[in-house]
């Protein structure tokens, strides 16, 4: 898992259009199940402060990165928004998407929402049909909050289908701009690194994660380092 992680590391800057995905701890544990489907994107971002540094201990060293507003999301849509490109969000509960395009187009002045969907399919026809909507519509960017590995799943279903744009899973983004408003996280947690304990404020829920799930995250991260560098050793 580490070396398909180096290998997909994404620098800080953008490059050309591609399928881009994030992992943090809790992500990290569903990425070593399905090596196969990460491996189809063409940068792995680093989404929690926690994974980038013990990426380091790898030798890899970049800077946290989110499909948020405290990071990736914010260069993307302006980006969009300045250069006339159509987004598509995709993810979250039914009116959830809407609320989000809504608060994001008044943040962005400019910006082209070619059309919103929830994230739940009824049956594999419904979305193998929203799947071929969407080709036929070509949004330039494509966004899916839809949790790992379903966001992953379907961007790549919609390249294999034909699909050539810029994709970006995006987890909780939709949901956090619908209930908060474009910027989410109050300023000072984010320049103290704080984003997770506010998420835990704002949804309690998420408490598990942070603790049981991390932890097992921490054992599984120790043994693939650990692994790396036995390989690394044979290789040399």
């Amino acid at each position: 898992m580490i070396d398909l992680l180096k290998s997909r590391a994404a620098s800080p800057e953008r490059h050309e259009p591609a399928l881009v995905t994030f992992l943090n701890p809790y992500s990290y544990r569903i990425a070593r199940q399905h090596p196969g489907l990460f491996r189809r994107f063409d940068a792995i971002h680093y989404d929690g402060i926690v994974l980038a540094k013990l990426m380091k201990l790898a030798g890899v060293s970049v800077p946290r990165t989110s499909f948020d507003m405290t990071s990736l999301a914010d260069e993307v849509l302006a980006g969009a928004a300045r250069e006339g490109r159509r987004v598509f969000f995709v993810g979250s509960e039914p009116g959830v998407p809407e609320q989000a395009a809504e608060t994001l187009k008044a943040h962005f002045d400019g910006l082209q929402v070619a059309g919103v969907r929830h994230g739940f399919f009824a049956s594999d026809e419904e979305r193998s049909a929203f799947i071929a909507e969407l080709v036929a519509i070509a949004p330039e960017i494509v966004v899916v909050g839809m949790g790992a590995p379903l966001q992953e799943r379907l961007l790549v279903d919609l390249a294999d289908a034909g699909w050539h744009g810029e994709g970006y899973t995006c987890g909780g983004f939709l949901h956090q701009t619908a209930k908060g408003g474009a910027q989410y996280y109050p300023a000072w947690m984010d320049r103290m690194n704080l984003r997770w304990l506010y998420r835990i404020y704002d949804e309690p829920k998420l408490i598990k994660r942070y603790t049981i799930d991390y932890s097992i995250f921490l054992a599984l991260f120790a043994g693939d380092l650990v692994k790396h560098y036995r390989n690394k050793r044979s290789r040399a």
